[in-house]
C-alpha cells in the first residue's frame, strides 16, 4: 500500500509546484515571482501530503460519522439562528454569535457523533444508515492452529465470539507444506487445508481474510504485528510465537488453556465412572482417560482391565499435557 501512495504523493507535491508556476503565467503582476510561487505551491503540497499522513488509521465509518455530525451541527445551528432568539439585535453582535454559535454547536455535534458512530441508526428514505461495521472482537489465526484441528471443533461449539483472521500468507504457507515432497509433512499441510473448510462449513462463524505478505522468515513477526495493530488477539499452538506475542503485549489463545479450564474439578473421595484401557507403571494398576483427556490412574485395577469401574480419587497432580489423577479401585458397575 505504501509502495503505490508514495509516487502518488510524490506526482501530487510536483503538480502544486507546476501549479504555482502557472499562476503566475496567469497573472501579469507575478510575472517576476515564479520561483516564489513554485516553492508556495510545494510547501501547499507538501502540507495537504502531512495532513494525509496524519490522517492514518482514520476509517470510512469514522469519515461518515464525522460527515453526519457537521451536517447535524450546521442545521441546528442554523435552526437556532434563524429563530426569534436572534431576530433583533446590533447586527455585528448578532454575526458574532451565531458564529460561535456554528463553531460551538457543530464541534459538539461531530464529537458526539464520533464516539457513538457504531450506535446511531438513522432512518431516511431510501438510505438507511446502520452499523455494519460494528467493531467485533478480532482473533487472528496461525498456521500450527490449523494444523492442530482442535479450532474447528471450538468454533462450532460457539467459544470464537468475534472474528476469525486468517492472513493471506498463512494460506500460502499452508499450500506450501501441503505441497511438500515429505509425506508426513505434506499429511500435515492437507490436515490444515481440511480444518480450513471445515471453518468455511460453519455458518455462523464470521471468517476473513486479510490480504496481506510476509516472507517466509517473518511470519512470526508478521503475526504479532497484525495483532497489535489490528488489536486483536492471536491463537496459536506455537509456544515460541505464543512468547513473542505476550512480550509484545498481545493477548494469545491456545486450544490446551481452554480444554484445561474446562476440566471438571474433582474432590478427594469422590467416586468416578472410569474405563480401564491400559496397564499402569507399578504392579496392580490400570490407566484410563476422562473425557477431557486427564489420565486417571487406578492403584488394584489391573483385574478389571478393559471394564468399566468406579474409582475413588486419593490425589492430582498436574502435567504438562493437563492433570493426572491417582484413585482406588472401588469395584465395577
Amino acid at each position: 500500500m505504501n509502495r503505490t501512495l508514495l509516487p502518488i504523493r510524490v506526482l501530487f507535491i510536483i503538480l502544486c509546484a507546476v501549479a504555482g508556476w502557472l499562476v503566475c503565467l496567469t497573472v501579469p503582476e507575478w510575472d517576476n515571482h515564479h520561483v516564489l510561487a513554485v516553492i508556495v505551491g510545494f510547501l501547499i503540497g507538501s502540507l495537504v501530503v502531512l495532513v494525509d499522513l496524519m490522517l492514518k488509521g482514520f476509517s470510512l465509518r469514522g469519515l461518515s460519522a464525522l460527515t453526519f455530525g457537521l451536517l447535524v451541527g450546521s442545521l441546528i445551528s442554523y435552526l437556532i439562528s434563524v429563530s426569534p432568539l436572534l431576530s433583533a439585535g446590533d447586527p455585528q453582535i448578532l454575526f458574532l454569535v451565531r458564529l460561535a454559535l456554528f463553531l460551538i454547536v457543530t464541534y459538539l455535534a461531530t464529537v458526539i457523533a464520533l464516539r457513538g458512530k457504531d450506535e446511531f441508526n438513522l432512518v431516511i428514505p431510501y438510505v438507511r444508515f446502520v452499523p455494519h461495521e460494528v467493531d467485533v472482537p478480532l482473533v487472528v489465526v496461525d498456521t500450527s492452529v490449523l494444523i492442530d484441528g482442535r479450532i474447528a471443533r471450538i468454533c462450532e461449539a460457539g467459544f470464537i465470539p468475534g472474528a476469525l483472521i486468517i492472513p493471506r500468507f498463512i494460506l500460502n504457507e499452508l499450500q506450501g507444506i501441503a505441497d511438500s515432497p515429505e509425506p508426513a509433512r505434506r499429511a500435515r499441510g492437507r490436515r490444515g487445508l481440511d480444518t480450513l473448510n471445515e471453518l468455511r462449513r460453519i455458518k455462523r462463524l464470521d471468517l476473513r481474510i486479510h490480504e496481506s505478505e510476509a516472507k517466509r522468515g517473518e511470519i512470526d513477526a508478521k503475526l504479532v504485528f497484525l495483532a497489535t495493530s489490528m488489536k486483536a488477539k492471536l491463537l496459536t499452538v506455537d509456544e515460541n510465537l505464543a512468547k513473542l506475542a505476550d512480550f509484545h503485549g498481545v493477548i494469545c489463545l491456545h486450544p490446551a488453556n481452554l480444554a484445561r479450564a474446562l476440566q471438571p474439578n474433582y474432590a478427594l473421595g469422590e467416586v468416578i465412572d472410569i474405563d480401564l484401557v491400559k496397564a499402569g507403571k507399578d504392579e496392580g494398576q490400570a490407566v484410563g482417560y476422562l473425557p477431557d483427556g486427564s489420565l486417571v490412574v487406578v492403584n488394584e485395577g489391573l483385574h478389571a482391565l478393559g471394564q468399566r469401574v468406579r474409582a475413588e480419587i486419593i490425589g492430582t497432580m498436574p502435567s504438562g499435557n493437563g492433570r493426572i489423577l491417582f484413585a482406588r479401585y472401588a469395584g465395577t458397575d
